[in-house]
């Protein structure tokens, strides 16, 4: 069983190259993807991949939200939520998982999150990762404005959205990736219906789902 709390994937070569960095000013370039992750799936991995690899990134940390403001669905529990997550990223270096929104409570807002990483680390830069959707409702964030200026916004593009923001405003960067029409909606209803999930999330992820019972339960999407 993996621990929530000990969720901090820092290889020591990577700590030490961070540390290096932050001491000489430099700091590093980290892509931030937020979301309840219920559960995480592909499309969430592919999106960090692509910004990562084409923005030249050097980590992506994937934040999950403790309550989020804008959606009503249940959410399964903080413990499983991290520990699918967890499973989903173990295997890639660059990626890691950050609880500081399910540490702090209440409703989880990326204004605060920023302020507070950007405190900790004036050094280093952030790349807010979104979809196509969220660019679109971006405006309706709590203090976007403020937001938009502790970070840079990165939008994956995603077929029957606009390419350019509604709110110039709000200056993004636009990602190509592959078109993967799945959402955690979709896996939850699945799993509820008895249809397969197999490919559709890493295969830890699907077995964590089985072992635990997770989402059986219709009403709960």
């Amino acid at each position: 069983m993996v621990n929530p709390k000990c969720i901090e994937k820092e290889a020591p070569t990577v700590k030490e190259k961070a540390e290096l960095e932050q001491e000489n000013g430099r700091g590093r370039q980290i892509g931030i993807m937020g979301g309840t992750f219920n559960p995480v799936h592909i499309a969430h991995l592919v999106a960090a991949e692509q910004a990562m690899t084409k923005l030249r990134l050097d980590e992506v940390w994937f934040i999950p939200d403790n309550i989020p403001p804008n959606k009503n669905a249940p959410l399964t529990s903080a413990k499983d939520r991290a520990t699918m997550l967890d499973l989903a990223t173990k295997d890639n270096p660059k990626f890691r998982v950050k609880l500081l929104e399910l540490f702090r409570g209440g409703v989880s807002y990326t204004v605060d999150t920023m302020r507070y990483l950007k405190e900790k680390a004036p050094q280093n830069n952030y790349y807010l990762i979104m979809g196509s959707d969220q660019v679109n409702s971006f405006h309706t964030w709590k203090e976007a404005s403020t937001l938009a200026k502790l970070v840079t916004l990165v939008g994956i593009r995603r077929p029957g959205y606009p390419q350019d923001p509604q709110y110039p405003q709000y200056p993004m960067i636009w990602v190509d990736a592959p078109d993967i029409q799945l959402s955690s909606t979709a896996i939850r209803r699945s799993v509820a219906t008895g249809t397969s999930i197999r490919y559709l999330v890493p295969e830890a992820v699907r077995k964590y789902i089985v072992e635990k019972g997770l989402y059986l339960d219709e009403t709960n999407f």
